[in-house]
């Protein structure tokens, strides 16, 4: 899966983190909050913040600890909650680290932590197919592509005379109907 984008959910304003399949035919939204909403976008943005983050935090403390994340999971929904792992890989030898790791293992997550971290660390996000099949919705580039195409045309044709005219245009007709003379019997 790639990191699409965040949205903001229309009715609800609550943020939501996109994730696309490979193939680019369907996303996951995952709902969040803006925390981590903000969370993810700091470890996208080329620009780092002055101070690091908790999620830089993690992302060092791995490297210190001679770990790496190899991947992301989210492996299940639960009570329309999203579960995920994180997936660390030991860098060091042992005998290199005073504390005793194995090679691998496995750390409970939430995604949206999960996520902030795999942004930062360039690390995979993984999707079970069971998950991605009952959560996904379709989607379909080429629509998209045309809408926005036919957006870009009609900014590029549209006056900003035109748009007075019709914001006045329906100034008027609202106010016709609040005084009743635009009611039809």
């Amino acid at each position: 899966m790639g990191l699409a984008g965040i949205a903001l959910d229309a009715s609800s304003r609550m943020p939501i983190v996109l994730l696309r399949d490979l193939s680019g035919r369907r996303q996951v939204p995952i709902w969040i909050d803006q925390a981590q909403a903000h969370n993810i976008m700091s470890g996208v943005q080329e620009n780092p913040p002055l101070r690091p983050l908790s999620h830089d935090l993690m992302a060092a403390l791995l490297e210190a600890g001679g770990l790496r994340l190899k991947r992301v999971v989210i492996h299940a929904i639960e009570d329309s909650t999203f579960r995920a792992v994180l997936q660390l890989q030991r860098q060091v030898k042992e005998a290199e680290t005073p504390m005793q790791l194995p090679a691998a293992m496995e750390i409970d997550a939430r995604p949206s932590d999960a996520i902030a971290l795999a942004v930062r660390t360039g690390s995979c996000i993984w999707m079970l197919e069971e998950v991605v099949a009952s959560a996904s919705i379709p989607v379909d580039e080429e629509a998209d592509a045309e809408d926005q195409d036919a957006f870009r045309r009609f900014l590029d044709d549209i006056s900003p005379a035109a748009i007075v005219r019709h914001l006045r245009s329906r100034d008027g007709q609202n106010e016709r109907k609040e005084d009743g003379s635009g009611l039809e019997e």
